[in-house]
């Protein structure tokens, strides 16, 4: 279940910037103009290597990145943070920590402006552990077990880069799908969705556990 806003979300299992360009490209064609980039979840790794990657492809796919590197809660309230999201109709989200994207991000100005981006019918993208931040239930990446996340889908968790995990950790996601469906998202595979028709694209080779 989606919630409010319309646009196209996408979700992908891992490789921000490397191993995606053919669904990238088609995504981008959806709209024009720069696409922001938000480090956020690699607050705490190398934030500026995913923005140096993403000039990389941006220059491979012709299109323009805008770095915005709001890596602290306190600086998603950063006007100057809000207002590069909210000049572009693109946004796509990368980094390993949906923890701290979560707790940087939630019920602040600069999410607003990301999902802000969806009202105007645009494109936002998140890789990796940063998609399964998007979906309320979170996948906690210590240990499999469902935590909160941001909402931008509800009812459906995502375990992205799945050939990582151990397999503990992915009997004990599993066990949880009995509540809410659960959707295994391996390097190189994504799911789309259409927000204004309610309807997914599945990309690649995506595993389904319960009821999607």
């Amino acid at each position: 279940m989606v919630g409010e806003h319309l646009g196209t979300l996408a979700l992908f299992g891992g490789s921000p910037f490397t191993g995606n360009d053919v669904v990238d490209a088609s995504l981008l064609q959806r709209r024009s103009g720069p696409v922001a980039v938000l480090p956020t979840a690699d607050a705490f790794e190398q934030p500026q290597l995913l923005i140096e990657s993403a000039q990389q492809w941006g220059q491979r796919l012709g299109v323009e990145i805008v770095p915005v590197m709001a890596l602290t809660r306190a600086q998603s309230t950063d006007p100057n943070f809000v207002s590069l999201v909210d000049g572009v109709d693109m946004v796509w989200l990368v980094g390993d920590s949906p923890i701290h994207l979560r707790t940087a991000l939630k019920d602040t100005p600069l999410w607003q402006s990301v999902q802000g981006v969806l009202s105007r019918d645009g494109v936002v993208a998140a890789v990796g552990a940063s998609a399964s931040a998007m979906c309320d239930p979170m996948t906690d990446p210590r240990g499999g077990a469902f935590t909160f996340g941001l909402g931008l889908v509800k009812g459906m968790a995502v375990l992205t880069e799945s050939e990582t995990w151990a397999e503990e950790q992915l009997q004990r996601a599993q066990h949880l799908s009995s509540d809410v469906p659960l959707i295994e998202l391996p390097t190189g595979s994504a799911i789309v969705c259409d927000r204004a028709r309610n309807t997914w694209e599945r990309i690649g080779d995506i595993t389904v556990h319960g009821e999607w």
